[in-house]
């Protein structure tokens, strides 16, 4: 209930006036039935923007410390993420990714929605990163089509570190659903499950205009230390 109140008659309304969303695509979006929503991932924005604009919900997962926090602030944010029909996922153990994925299976079993950024967290600079298996994984153990989903300038509108947005138009595109039917009975397999991620970062790199780089952008984030000369 509070998800539809906040997108319809709390927050929806006035941040559809304030950033007049510009949308591509949408009808590529299935009226019914599992679908897996891939975006890439630039700003903490964009869980705000995709529930905002996709007319069915929308589940994303979001590890666990976001429902914890303390204070106002804690309070604040934990409520944001219950009202957006976010789902809290321990991810510290060794478990971490098998439960994400069995919470977005979930999800698409019932009919809905899974909302992922195979990034696996946000962009530090812009550019598209290499994309997780897990995507691959949920697409094969699920058959649900997977429909690639581009924030555009989201970025711009609320770049990492701050806490208010900038005015602006929000841009999203959205691409044809992707089907994966051909490689049906075979998750688990690790070059398949490589394959069919590719190819949803492909269709996101064509939708995004955005420069794409072969490696993690948790391992962009963090690089090596390089070693003291001696």
């Amino acid at each position: 209930m509070l998800y539809w109140l906040l997108k319809y008659i709390i927050l929806g309304p006035l941040l559809r006036l304030v950033f007049r969303p510009q949308v591509e695509g949408l009808e590529h979006v299935p009226a019914t039935g599992p679908v897996i929503l891939a975006s890439n991932h630039l700003s903490f924005s964009d869980s705000i923007f995709t529930p905002l604009i996709v007319k069915r919900k929308v589940t994303f997962i979001a590890k666990a410390e976001y429902f914890t926090g303390k204070g106002l602030k804690g309070w604040l944010t934990k409520m944001f993420f219950v009202g957006s029909g976010t789902i809290p996922v321990d991810r510290s153990g060794g478990q971490a990714a098998r439960a994400a994925l069995d919470t977005q299976l979930r999800v698409l079993r019932a009919g809905g929605i899974a909302g992922i950024y195979p990034e696996g967290t946000r962009s530090p600079d812009g550019r598209l990163y290499r994309g997780k298996t897990g995507v691959a994984r949920l697409a094969l153990a699920s058959g649900a089509p997977v429909v690639p989903m581009a924030m555009l300038n989201s970025d711009a509108i609320q770049p990492t570190g701050q806490i208010i947005p900038n005015l602006g138009r929000v841009r999203i595109s959205f691409g044809p659903p992707l089907d994966f039917s051909r490689y049906a009975g075979l998750a688990g397999d690790r070059f398949v499950e490589r394959a069919v991620t590719d190819e949803i970062m492909y269709e996101l790199m064509e939708l995004s205009g955005r420069e794409y780089v072969d490696t993690y952008a948790q391992k962009a984030k963090h690089p090596p230390r390089q070693p003291v000369p001696a």
